[in-house]
């Protein structure tokens, strides 16, 4: 957004804080009901995502591999959107019941995403796809005499609008008229289904469907929902078996531009999601627990994502070999650097005595307060190793798999900030260990073939040190293998590069200069110790709406201050919100 301040940049990830999937396992005769949480704001940046590509051309959204999952129909959700303006003679009731169809719900007293409010002719609306803005819609008899942007928690208008557009409150909507179609389709299929598992002798399976459809049926014939309602999309879509199912690349024009970051990892990560999906949901439907159109709620297979994307760019260090083939030999090479930093200095030495040598290289660094990376090629060495150094006086850490994203984000901001020198681990290509500090990376046992040691892990791995101007690399291995020879070899060309243009404009290369980010430990932490705060006894004499308000306010406050990386101040009001509801209870 910084870099695209004119434009909209949205954001569309995965919205579950926890996810267990729906599973049956056999052997043990155990089944997994479906089991996750959502997360309210992410839903709502996702909801922003998909109306900007419909209202919008400047769009960038940065996306995950949840692009490929599910969404609902575009032409559905763009149809379903209710359009209000000025002057509109409409009955109010009309407007209502059109509210609670694109599923937002009526709620007067608790005011939020995905819900509306009624007070005499005034109605409230949240959007779905907002955080600090609601439309208020004013009625004089069954005319709209005015249409105003307002703050949800003061309700002060922002500003006057003639008309505006209000998008569903779910991606998975669909009209009277459809879903009573859909539930047809879902009957008729149930009874093909139960002839075919009767026809096997299979009655358990065949009653245990038979009982959990209709239910399910019953509750999206009286409600227009039921739990698990994605299992039945293929019905709610219109779409014939085996058809892809509708996801957020369907909102993009067919022009779009797509960016693949790391597209090494990202490329076969694509590929893999429809096959893990697949074989889960093959036992479910298997043992009766659901329809065989329930494969049909899945992420795209690879080459139906092909099919919908036009333009593509694949970004990576070390493209694999599906881009370079799809790329037609069209690579541009971004070798030459702002800062003029090259590629850094690899050093091979033998396997006998790496250890000892490796701790000479170690304390040089440490009297020049840099930072090193060692990668070994067992937990068992790694763990060693930091035992020996350990004893020897060097300051280190050892970073192993058991450790969690948040304990994983502290090591590492420990090491920049200097609290120790140097961190062991097995695999250094994991995300968050472009380090400017780091001046040497060393590679134990490297001619050792195997994920870790080929060609473009090595290469990876060695850029691990090209963010500092002092960036050296040592390699101990006792035969050159072929991943050896070509990582070097294309380590040194590019230094080649870098080096003559270097010369030609005169460049004197620097380190990187980034700052240490702000620890998240303090909001975790703050969750077992009650940060004190003076001059709270007023707050004891509100109102029960005062106190409403004031959580409401101090929510936001919250919010700001994780924005900007203030999390002790979040955590604080955190605690204060926390005090505030207590003495709500308390007092009802």
């Amino acid at each position: 957004r910084e870099l695209f301040p004119h434009n909209a940049v949205e954001y569309f990830v995965s919205y579950y804080d926890y996810y267990q999937p729906e599973a049956y396992i056999p052997s043990t005769d155990t089944y997994i009901e479906k089991d996750a949480s959502i997360n309210d704001r992410i839903d709502k940046m996702r909801h922003s995502a998909t109306r900007s590509l419909l209202e919008r051309r400047d769009v960038i959204v940065v996306a995950s591999v949840s692009c490929i999952y599910g969404l609902g129909s575009p032409k559905d959700y763009r149809s379903m959107l209710v359009l209000f303006q000025d002057q509109l003679e409409v009955p109010r009731d009309e407007i209502l019941a059109k509210l609670v169809e694109i599923q937002y719900q009526r709620n007067d007293t608790d005011f939020h995403r995905g819900t509306f409010r009624i007070r005499g002719d005034v109605v409230d609306i949240f959007p779905a796809y907002e955080e600090e803005r609601a439309i208020r819609i004013e009625f004089f008899g069954d005319y709209i005499e005015s249409i105003s942007e307002i703050d949800p928690l003061t309700g002060k208008t922002l500003r006057r609008l003639s008309k505006v557009a209000i998008y569903p409150g779910s991606h998975y909507v669909t009209t009277r008229e459809n879903l009573l179609r859909a539930i047809e389709g879902i009957e008729a299929e149930l009874e093909e289904r139960l002839r075919e598992l009767i026809a096997q002798n299979k009655l358990l399976e065949a009653q245990r469907l038979e009982q959990r459809t209709r239910f399910d049926i019953e509750m999206l014939r009286e409600m227009g929902f039921c739990h698990g309602i994605e299992n039945y999309s293929r019905h709610l879509d219109g779409r014939q078996p085996g058809e892809p199912p509708w996801v957020l690349l369907n909102y993009f024009p067919r022009d779009f531009l797509l960016f693949i970051d790391e597209s090494h990892v990202s490329i076969p990560q694509i590929g893999g999601m429809y096959r893990g999906d697949r074989s889960r949901k093959e036992t479910l439907v298997e043992y009766g627990f659901r329809l065989p159109s329930a494969l049909d709620n899945r992420p795209l297979t690879f080459e139906e994502f092909e099919s919908l994307v036009n333009q593509v760019i694949y970004v990576s260090a070390t493209p694999g070999d599906y881009e370079l083939q799809k790329s037609q030999g069209r690579v541009v090479e971004q070798i030459i650097r702002p800062t003029g930093l090259m590629d850094p200095e690899v050093i091979v030495k033998p396997v006998q005595g790496q250890v000892d040598d490796l701790l000479n290289e170690i304390r040089k660094r440490v009297k020049r307060r840099e930072r090193v990376l060692v990668t070994t090629l067992t937990k068992r060495m790694a763990e060693d190793l930091t035992d020996y150094y350990q004893e020897l006086g060097i300051r280190v850490k050892y970073l192993h798999s058991d450790i969690d994203t948040l304990q994983r984000h502290e090591i590492i901001r420990d090491l920049r900030l200097g609290k120790f020198d140097v961190l062991i681990g097995i695999n250094l290509l994991r995300e968050g260990l472009d380090i400017p500090e780091v001046s040497l990376v060393a590679i134990l046992d490297a001619d050792k073939e195997g994920y870790l040691r080929s060609e473009r892990s090595l290469i990876q791995t060695i850029g691990r040190a090209a963010r500092n101007v002092h960036g050296q690399v040592i390699m101990y291995c006792d035969v050159m293998t072929r991943s050896l020879q070509r990582a070097i070899s294309e380590t040194n060309r590019r230094r080649e590069i870098q080096r003559r243009y270097n010369e030609e404009h005169g460049i004197t290369p620097e380190s990187v200069m980034k700052a240490v980010s702000q620890s998240l430990y303090p909001v975790y932490e703050a969750d077992y110790v009650t940060v004190p705060l003076a001059a709270e006894e007023e707050e004891a004499y509100l109102s029960e709406e005062e106190r409403r308000e004031l959580i409401a306010r101090l929510k936001k406050e919250m919010r700001a201050a994780a924005d900007r990386y203030d999390f002790e101040k979040a955590a604080e009001i955190r605690d204060r919100i926390f005090r505030l509801e207590e003495k709500a209870l308390e007092v009802g």
